[in-house]
């Protein structure tokens, strides 16, 4: 991946104005101020006092307004209320100015200024719009942080100290802001009664602070030449190697994985984890220091203010996706290029707007540009379909029979003929959308999961299946803890289909995202602990996951989710030293594994074997499968068929398999199960029991009018209070059978055995009216 600029000049008025006699330094003040106002509009004013406006239609610069003398700005921020894609027109928009004197003022989108407010006792280092669009700070060279609301109006005042704050930018979710003083970094949440974070950072002064979006991560650049990313608790992820010259200025991407550094003459695109893609030198003409980077809204171009007052454009070309026989380049900002690697043919695909976003997998090719989507198959590269309408897209994802696209508007699942066949609503969803990312959302084979943003323990599960009330009617999945990671499974049967997570204490859990309503409640299982990230595989229901210094692979964990020694048995842990640090997954495509580390690609197999197996068991093939594990005489290749064959009311195969797999006790059980009648209520539910679905065993037996067998079922649990519900609910429905004596029966032998008194309070009446029976007679 490269990056381009552009040199964009002032207006030619200005121009116009120098004389042969002038030097270009008489009017190059320094350029600190500069952000999009739309994705083609740049506003930016330097200490000339006026605000000029670049457009990327016209490649021409207009003067807007003229602030007062004695108003020098430092920093500029629009508020962009009328949505990502407001296109610099609607009047809600606002423009916020801080100046060197301590004041800042509020303009209108016509330039008019709405407020004017005396803020600091000395100058404004940083005013930043919070990405609510509730309020905004300001932060001073006094020492102080303000939070004022979104008309001006003084909130509270969150930090106060001698220390001149140079930097302070917004918590994503607006809920804390991360500032720095010397070269010290601070965190403070807005909470009442919550403590600040505060460490040493860098060795000189910290110049310059970004909170991604995406990542929940921090960046920093400071007098020591280096630049350094951080988590939101302090801990350091990665140091650069020093640079030329002091890091003046970083930014993170609001839609993608990249950071862009700034520092003299050099801009430097990395990822989000810190290693490099490319840098860009100025060497002739020298721009200077790089004061301000502004990334615009759809994440596609940064504008750069230097040090010499020139405005600079930049954007990233040459971003690859490969996928399987296919790869896609983009070439310029309205071109990408398609090769096919198995035949070395390739194709040139030309754009009449700017491609802002595509997705490349499943033998489609889904580019969105400004205003429309193209989706090309790769059997029909020349004959693209073309969807209108779908403005400033942020989000592909690519499944086997849909895609998902999140834009300005809403979330949309089309069919790869252009087909819209689901537009997903859940409550509060519009007033989300702005702040959901790529790791809020996950497309499966048959299910859209979406990360709720009002609460993040809570999943949203469509049922991509179809059925009239999916658009409207999520199923909802409510985790222990906040989720940083989501994936659904992108393979397997309709049955059969899972979605695990990762919640903020780095563990890993895997849910079902059928039946999750009704009587059954949802069944969340733990399978790992420590992950960083998790991939399904694009055909199987195989899921990898990185850990510090290792990877995992779970070759059965939806259907062994709930017994923990067939996830032992199906789980293999290999390390990853020889990788370096910081790896993520790329892609997992067959059996193929890609990781990534440091920008190098890492493929890595899994076994041919499990991957074989798990194809055959979603097309049902039993004896072909028994062949497999035969053939491979694996134990995690028996585990996986015990615990398929299981589930699907294999007993005869499921007792080979665990048999193979040295599981006695399970072998002991389902013979059993073989003695009971074949597909009657009893020997579905001991199988459900089996698999550890005590819920489910229950429901059947219940929905069964299997009463007693309900109530024995709860005893052999020890579920005391349940059976007693069940006996005293049901009574009047099994005639010439005492169930409540039953269980009071069961009781007394528990407790004898225990040699303890009565102390549940859902017995104790029970235990006062046998004592006075007992007294009366």
């Amino acid at each position: 991946m490269k990056l381009r600029t552009r040199f964009c000049k002032k207006s030619s008025i200005k121009a116009a104005e120098n004389t042969d006699n002038s030097t270009p330094q008489a009017t190059n003040y320094p350029l600190s101020c500069v952000d999009w106002s739309s994705n083609e509009e740049i506003y930016f004013v330097s200490d000339d006092h006026q605000i000029f406006k670049w457009s990327d239609v016209s490649r021409d610069s207009v003067e807007v307004a003229k602030l007062p003398d004695d108003f020098v700005p430092t920093d500029l921020h629009w508020l962009l209320l009328g949505g990502r894609n407001s296109g610099g027109g609607k009047g809600s928009d606002t423009l916020l100015i801080c100046s060197n004197d301590g004041r800042f003022i509020i303009l209108n989108k016509s330039a008019r200024v709405e407020r004017s407010i005396s803020a600091h006792g000395a100058a404004i280092s940083s005013g930043r719009w919070s990405p609510d669009g509730a309020g905004l700070l300001t932060a001073g060279e006094d020492g102080v942080i303000k939070i004022w609301s979104r008309s001006g109006m003084l909130r509270s005042t969150v930090v106060q100290n001698e220390e001149a704050i140079r930097c302070a930018r917004w918590a994503p979710n607006s809920t804390s802001i991360v500032f720095c003083q010397g070269g010290h970094i601070s965190i403070k949440p807005l909470a009442a009664n919550s403590k600040s974070i505060r460490w040493r950072a860098h060795d000189g002064l910290v110049l310059s602070l970004s909170w991604s979006a995406q990542s929940n991560i921090i960046a920093s650049g400071g007098e020591d030449f280096r630049f350094k990313i951080w988590d939101a608790q302090g801990a350091n992820l990665f140091t650069s190697a020093a640079e030329e010259y002091a890091i003046t200025s970083v930014a993170f991407n609001p839609e993608k994985e990249f950071l862009l550094v700034g520092t003299f003459n050099m801009l430097k695109l990395c990822h989000s984890t810190g290693w490099s893609y490319n840098s860009a030198r100025f060497t002739a003409p020298s721009v200077g220091s790089f004061f301000t980077l502004a990334w615009s809204s759809d994440g596609t171009q940064v504008a750069c203010g230097t040090s010499t007052g020139q405005l600079i454009v930049a954007f990233a070309v040459e971003q690859q996706l490969i996928s399987r026989n296919l790869k896609a380049t983009s070439t310029s900002r309205k071109s990408i290029a398609l090769r096919d690697i198995a035949n070395g043919s390739q194709d040139v695909l030309d754009f009449p707007q700017r491609v802002v976003n595509f997705g490349l997998g499943y033998g489609h090719l889904v580019v969105a540009t400004t205003h429309q989507i193209h989706i090309y198959n790769e059997k029909h590269i020349n004959t693209p379909i073309i969807i209108d309408g779908r403005n400033d897209t942020r989000v592909i994802e690519l499944g086997k029979k849909y895609f998902m696209v999140l834009d300005a508007s809403s979330i949309w699942v089309y069919t790869y003929t252009g087909r819209l066949h689901l537009n997903p609503r859940y409550p509060g969803s519009q007033a989300q959308l702005p702040l959901l990312t790529w790791r809020s959302l996950s497309l499966g084979l048959d299910v859209l999961a979406i990360r709720d943003n009002s609460d993040t323990s809570l999943l949203h599960l469509f049922d991509l299946m179809p059925g009239a009330s999916r658009q409207y009617d999520p199923h909802s999945l409510k985790a222990k803890q906040q989720l940083a990671d989501i994936a659904a499974c992108r393979a397997g049967s309709q049955d059969d289909q899972f979605v695990a997570f990762i919640d903020d204490n780095r563990e890993l859990y895997i849910s079902e995202t059928r039946n999750l309503s009704g009587e059954r409640q949802d069944e969340i299982y733990k399978i790992g602990t420590q992950l960083t990230a998790i991939k399904w595989a694009s055909e199987t229901n195989i899921l990898v996951g990185v850990h510090d210094s290792c990877y995992s692979i779970w070759y059965c964990p939806g259907e062994g989710a709930s017994d923990p020694t067939i996830i032992a048995l199906t789980t293999i842990t290999l390390d990853t030293a020889e990788f370096g640090k910081h790896i993520t997954i790329d892609s997992f495509e067959d059996a193929v594994v890609t990781f990534r580390c440091a920008g190098a690609l890492l493929p890595v197999n899994v076994s041919i074997y499990c991957e074989v197996l798990h194809r055959t068991l979603i097309e049902g093939q039993w004896q072909q499968a028994l062949k497999i594990c035969r053939m491979g005489q694996h134990s995690s290749l028996w585990a996986t068929l015990a615990a398929v064959a299981t589930r699907k009311h294999q007993l005869q195969l499921s007792e080979e398999a665990y048999s193979a797999a040295l599981q006695i006790d399970k072998v002991s059980y389902l013979q059993h199960l073989k003695t009971l009648t074949p597909s009657s209520a009893e020997q579905m539910a001991e199988n459900s029991l089996m698999l550890g679905r005590m819920l489910e065993a229950e429901t059947i037996l219940l929905h069964n009018r299997k009463y007693q067998q309900a109530v024995g079922l709860a005893l052999r649990m020890h579920n005391w209070r349940r059976a007693l519900e069940i006996a005293q609910k049901h009574q009047a429905d099994e005639l010439g059978v005492d169930m409540l004596q039953k269980v009071l029966e069961e009781r007394r032998k528990y407790l004898k055995a225990l040699q303890r008194d009565e102390w549940d309070p859902v017995y104790l009446p029970h235990v006062l009216v046998d004592k006075e029976g007992n007294s009366s007679e």
